[in-house]
């Protein structure tokens, strides 16, 4: 019997209780079954890995393309899905509510709205403006009656701001204001990463891990919840496909397709049970 969102939404809300979970970031309905398949028990979004997908660059993905494509991640696996919704596709609080509502309907489980601009002489959200945009989501699916879990993001790390401070003001804030679940992509020591825990317990934490570095245990021991990877499983997806077609261009040799999984391998993935 297939799962129903509400399943879904409360398995999701009950894996940031306590342990450590991996939820990886699929690009299409293809990555998000076999990451189904291996026993992830919740999968993310990834706006690169999404926007690389169409030919377009990060941040290039509008609203409508955004929603049909996490409707459609949603409907293809029977795992909760984390929607990595940008900054909500709007300005405003107003206009970042309103998308948000819409997320919720396409049946995700979390929804992240993150306060960079996309503007390289500002990168941040003014702290009053930012923090009212966090509200305005809040709201947004308080009204909905769904169990979605919001998730707060500072960008102060991969925008140029690396501020540690001034990114934990910015997550205590985001909590207050109604986020349960905080996220600082670009965060990576140890003692960065303990004091985004402790500072804003017992909400739980999201870390980025797109290079190698701390392991699971590692991050575990730190007292975080959940662990995602963005854009990293696309690229290294990418990373293959453009070895493999450089080698051809560039040398006539096809010797990189000898690394290529074998055809009846990837159909048994995909052949129904």
């Amino acid at each position: 019997m297939p799962i129903s969102t509400k399943q879904k939404r409360q398995q999701f809300r009950k894996l940031h209780e306590s342990g450590c979970f991996v939820l990886p970031n699929p690009w299409d309905i293809g990555s998000a079954r076999l990451l189904q398949g291996m026993g992830f028990r919740a999968l993310a979004s990834t706006s690169s890995g999404f926007a690389w997908s169409t030919g377009r660059p990060d941040n290039a993905v509008g609203c409508e393309d955004a929603l049909a494509h996490l409707t459609e991640l949603c409907e293809a696996t029977e795992l909760p899905v984390n929607a990595d919704f940008e900054g909500g596709f709007a300005n405003d609080p107003a206009g970042v509510a309103a998308h948000v509502a819409r997320g919720v309907a396409t049946g995700v489980a979390g929804l992240s709205i993150e306060d960079s601009t996309g503007d390289a002489s500002a990168p941040l959200y003014d702290m009053a403006l930012a923090v009212e945009r966090m509200r305005a989501a809040r709201a947004a699916i308080d009204a909905s009656g769904e169990d979605v879990l919001l998730i707060g993001r500072s960008e102060g790390f991969i925008v140029g701001r690396p501020d540690l401070d001034a990114t934990v003001a910015r997550l205590v804030a985001y909590a207050e204001a109604g986020a349960d679940c905080l996220y600082a992509p670009g965060i990576k020591t140890r003692e960065q990463i303990a004091r985004v825990v402790k500072e804003v317990a017992p909400r739980p934490v999201n870390v980025l891990m797109g290079a190698p570095g701390l392991s699971v245990a590692e991050l575990t021991d730190l007292g975080v919840r959940r662990i995602s990877v963005g854009g990293a499983l696309a690229r290294v997806a990418w990373a293959a496909f453009l070895r493999a077609a450089r080698d051809i261009a560039d040398n006539g040799s096809f010797a990189e397709l000898g690394q290529a999984i074998p055809n009846d391998a990837m159909n048994q993935f995909f052949r129904a049970p």
